[in-house]
């Protein structure tokens, strides 16, 4: 499976190995992925996505990929998107450094790292002892969980609608101003994210009586059994008004009914509007997580 030319002994925090390769990456961590869905639902979701519509659609550069190997089981996985952040499953603070140490002394460039709190955390001060470079935390996330759907009330005029080919052009925009909008960058190009939305249905509006989208929430591939809601965005002249809201508790019922036995959603803890709103539907949290962006040179 190891791609990379670096050394690859065993140590007591257990074996990295690294691919760019999905098939062998799925084969040898798949079932460990798929053992706690709602923690995995980025690495499984983003997997998906590749494995159904090529490495292309995050980025030009190959995904990398790795799993932590002890006593013949898999104790984490990463994987990697270049240009875009590390994202790593729940780590010690001995496998963190671990990790850094190998991917540092490969020549590794990182831009930044995504993942729970304390994996996080540890991960970026392993990275600055290693290499030199500090990290900024950059956004703290929020993990939920659906309990009981509640609709949002009262629910504004209109209805929903899903998203079709003569919305290509909208999605895209969209895209690009939700992207801006939370700070974290354009993870996909939008074209191609308008067109795998389109594809899949997986993008729906909420529409005034007179058949004006006013916002607009996602999901993801449903993957071993959990359905991420993605993409909740109000154009800034609509806000305030209960759009999102009602578009996010349709979403949210169309998963259930599809058969989903998890839907989950990411919140920015530095917004208390959309933490309030999801959990008044029914969300509950389930762990925090860190984004901290690599960008500080430091004394070594």
């Amino acid at each position: 499976m190891d791609t990379d030319t670096g050394s690859n002994a065993p140590t007591d925090t257990g074996r990295w190995r690294l691919t760019h390769d999905l098939d062998d990456f799925l084969t040898r961590a798949g079932a460990f992925l798929r053992s706690r869905p709602a923690l995995h639902t980025v690495p499984l979701t983003v997997t998906e996505t590749l494995r159904t519509r090529g490495r292309s659609v995050y980025g030009e550069g190959a995904p990398e990929f790795g799993v932590l190997e002890r006593a013949g089981e898999v104790r984490a996985a990463f994987f990697r998107t270049p240009p875009h952040w590390l994202n790593v499953t729940a780590l010690t603070s001995e496998e963190a450094d671990a990790l850094a140490a190998r991917l540092a002394a490969l020549g590794r460039s990182l831009p930044g790292v995504n993942a729970e709190c304390g994996t996080a955390g540890a991960f970026t001060e392993a990275w600055q002892r290693h290499t030199g470079v500090a990290g900024a935390l950059r956004q703290r996330q929020r993990l939920y969980r659906l309990g009981t759907l509640t609709a949002p009330g009262p629910v504004p005029p209109g209805r929903p609608r899903v998203a079709v080919e003569s919305d290509r052009e909208r999605l895209g925009r969209w895209h690009d101003e939700f992207s801006e909008a939370v700070g974290l960058g354009t993870v996909r190009d939008s074209a191609e994210w308008a067109d795998a939305r389109i594809d899949s249905g997986g993008i729906t509006f909420w529409e005034t009586p007179d058949g004006t989208p006013v916002a607009m929430a996602g999901t993801s591939p449903r993957v071993a059994g959990q359905v991420r809601v993605t993409t909740v965005y109000t154009p800034p002249p609509f806000r305030g008004r209960g759009y999102a809201g009602a578009a996010t508790a349709e979403v949210s019922r169309a998963a259930l009914a599809a058969g989903a036995d998890e839907v989950l959603l990411f919140t920015d803890l530095a917004n208390p509007t959309s933490n309030g709103l999801y959990q008044r539907i029914g969300y509950r949290p389930v762990a925090d997580f860190e984004v901290y962006d690599f960008t500080q040179e430091s004394e070594r």
